[in-house]
């Protein structure tokens, strides 16, 4: 008998999905469907500078047409800024997130002063300048309105929460290391809350049991299984996928202007012939 599985594709609408879009929508539709399980979609409208409203459309638009549709209606991140305050605030209650006033010129010139900076899956980390604040100047620079983002405190964060691991589909028992990533941002200057803080609270709430998504979040899920624990929330299997790449090698992402599937349907691309060539890729198992 087939375990209850729910999954979820969610996407930014920052731009028009492409072929990787599409493999990653159909591992996490496919996971559910041929489990009799349920597919979500979520939108992940936080960057209100960069979403778009027709972006959204353009998401139902290519779901439909890959014939991969969802249950339930989509929800929206921007919509669920309480829950992720609600989290903030209780790692704040606990003294694991402080506010880090430091502007990205600032960090990069204490990174290149520094000798030997550490680095992590995403490039050398935050050194750490705000985390010794003293409370009392951290208060008053808060009162005053000076721009802040919170950050987690990675290393009290961890001692808290003792040793973790998560699962894998593909790699099994992974023992999570969230130190990797230093203190990261949970809460940013221009938006209430981060990926990290908002794709934990919200796969939770929404019951999801398996995350199907890109091998380039992989390191990221050491960061989501801390918070989990942190936050007292479940922890979902994951089935993290290869990443679909050009001819040339380098990785299909909206930067690389790599096609749309807009595009491909208006040159008369066959959406079968489109779905055959993606689920004859390695999945997640």
């Amino acid at each position: 008998m087939h375990r209850s599985v729910i999954s979820r594709f969610a996407p930014s609408p920052t731009g028009r999905l492409h072929l990787g879009h599409a493999f990653s929508a159909l591992c996490a539709h496919d996971l559910a469907r041929t489990q009799g399980g349920r597919f979500l979609l979520r939108i992940e409208d936080i960057d209100r500078a960069r979403c778009r409203p027709e972006h959204v459309a353009g998401i139902y638009e290519d779901l439909r047409w890959l014939g991969l549709g969802w249950d339930g209606e989509p929800v929206f991140q921007s919509a669920r800024l309480p829950l992720y305050q609600a989290a903030l605030d209780r790692l704040k209650a606990a003294a694991l997130v402080y506010p880090c006033f430091c502007t990205r010129a600032q960090i990069a010139a204490e990174i290149a002063a520094s000798a030997a900076a550490p680095h992590g899956p995403d490039g050398p980390l935050y050194p750490g300048t705000c985390r010794g604040l003293d409370p009392g100047e951290r208060a008053a620079r808060i009162a005053a309105g000076e721009p802040h983002a919170w950050r987690l405190d990675i290393a009290s964060a961890a001692v808290a929460a003792g040793p973790l691991a998560w699962e894998d589909a593909t790699a099994g028992i992974v023992k999570a290391e969230p130190a990797i990533h230093g203190d990261v941002v949970l809460a940013r200057k221009d938006a209430p809350t981060s990926y990290h803080l908002a794709v934990t609270v919200d796969d939770a709430a929404q019951a999801v049991t398996d995350v199907a998504r890109g091998q380039d979040l992989f390191a990221a899920t050491h960061v989501h299984r801390l918070l989990q624990a942190l936050l007292g929330l479940p922890t979902p299997r994951y089935h993290h996928h290869r990443l679909l790449t050009a001819a040339n090698g380098e990785r299909l992402s909206k930067r690389a202007g790599s096609p749309t599937l807009a595009a491909m349907r208006a040159e008369g691309v066959d959406v079968t012939t489109i779905l055959q060539r993606l689920r004859s890729q390695p999945a997640p198992a």
